[in-house]
């Protein structure tokens, strides 16, 4: 009889994994997957092409139902798992179904956070996460007309662009000064404000919401200085946080998120773990690039083929709004013994900023013109003297590459 690897969480990060055991060890396990969600895996990162009308939600599916059939995989859509019973190794899913394990792997993702003001629980206030949160954003669009999304950074950007193709206007409510704050620095925020303020969004900003306002439905949202905007809808993309509940009631170790090694195991060796919920050398996790390295990893070791470690590696960020064109990546704003070069050309809407240290490329903010960023990328992973090519650096590879 095969063992049973029971995979909580149909997210991307879990069925990557179960994708890469697959390669490796088609045949190893019988799998059990349950999901919270009543669909297959979808590319949650394309939720935001589908609410501005670029792509429909079947185009966004990673894994449909039927391969899950073709693999021998077990599905359990829209019923997550409430208890682990790691002594007895079963879990119990919200229907009272039971299946035992001898594998287990986590993949719960993570949580919007809703910021706890008076008004949160209003109908018309949700998060952008999941396809139901679009599907009601969507229908909301049809006949609603304000819609307010508080938080500036990458996915409420995305939000606000999509909502506004739907034909709603659009104020983003940010609560520092600058957009993107995590990604960018300040001239290349004030350059996306623009940007989008020119394609008709309105921006609030070092604003800090005090109440949403409405008897049973949104009306409108207060602010700590008395301002109030009205609003039909309020999104909320004010960060997310990592879902351990499950694994801290069946008692793993969580610190911010669940704790886990350089194979990805948690403290119990039987329990595996990966993506938004987990916890590696301190840092957890949000973007796709370390998931994918983190599923590549612990598929090996669910194989019995674990001579891999995981090793956290910086990630780019890009924005998903058309016509903006924007990547960062690295340590950005720089500090003692750094320097910075950076090229501004306001006519052509282009800034670009490198940090260096020690002659190699720490950090880069690009906006405008973006198609240099896998190579200045490039140079911070494989940490490339640029002595040599300095002078040409921020003009690009193709001029760098001649003058060397």
């Amino acid at each position: 009889m095969k063992p049973a690897l029971v995979v909580i969480g149909n997210g991307m990060a879990g069925m990557r994994t179960v994708e890469e055991l697959h390669q490796l060890a088609p045949d190893m396990y019988d799998i059990t997957v349950f999901g919270a969600e009543p669909h297959g895996n979808y590319n949650r990162i394309l939720l935001s092409p589908v609410l501005a009308g670029e792509k429909s939600i079947d185009d966004i599916m990673l894994n449909t139902r039927e391969w899950y059939v073709q693999h021998d995989i077990t599905l359990h859509a829209g019923d997550p798992v409430e208890h682990i019973d790691r002594r007895r190794r079963i879990v119990r899913a919200r229907s009272g179904l039971e299946v035992r394990y001898d594998r287990l792997l986590i993949a719960t993702g993570s949580k919007p956070f809703i910021i706890p003001v008076p008004g949160h629980q209003l109908n018309g206030v949700l998060a952008f996460r999941d396809i139901q949160d679009v599907e009601t954003m969507l229908a909301m669009a049809r006949n609603h007309r304000n819609a307010v999304v508080i938080g500036g950074g990458l996915l409420g950007l995305e939000a606000a662009n999509g909502l506004q193709r739907q034909g709603m206007s659009v104020t983003v409510v940010h609560v520092t000064d600058a957009l993107m704050n995590q990604q960018l620095d300040k001239p290349a925020a004030l350059l996306l404000q623009k940007a989008l303020e020119a394609k008709g969004l309105k921006f609030m900003m070092g604003a800090q919401t005090e109440e949403i306002l409405g008897p049973d439905r949104v009306t409108g949202v207060r602010f700590k200085d008395g301002t109030e905007i009205p609003a039909d809808l309020v999104v909320m993309t004010a960060g997310v946080r990592p879902n351990i509940e499950l694994a801290r009631r069946a008692g793993l170790h969580c610190d911010r998120a669940i704790v886990v090694d350089d194979t990805l195991q948690t403290y119990d060796p039987r329990i595996y773990a990966v993506g938004e919920c987990v916890q590696h050398r301190s840092a957890t996790f949000g973007l796709v690039a370390p998931i994918w390295d983190q599923a590549r990893v612990c598929g090996a070791h669910l194989a019995g083929a674990g001579v891999r470690r995981y090793v956290q590696q910086t990630s780019p960020t890009r924005l998903k709004v058309t016509g903006v064109d924007l990547y960062s990546v690295g340590d950005f704003i720089g500090g003692a013994g750094s320097e910075d070069l950076v090229l501004r050309d306001a006519r052509r809407g282009v800034y670009k900023r490198l940090v260096l240290k020690d002659n190699r490329v720490t950090g880069a903010v690009l906006y405008g013109d973006v198609k240099d960023g896998p190579w200045y990328f490039n140079l911070i992973q494989n940490r490339s003297d640029i002595t040599s090519i300095r002078q040409t650096l921020l003009f690009g590879e193709a001029l760098s590459m001649r003058a060397a």
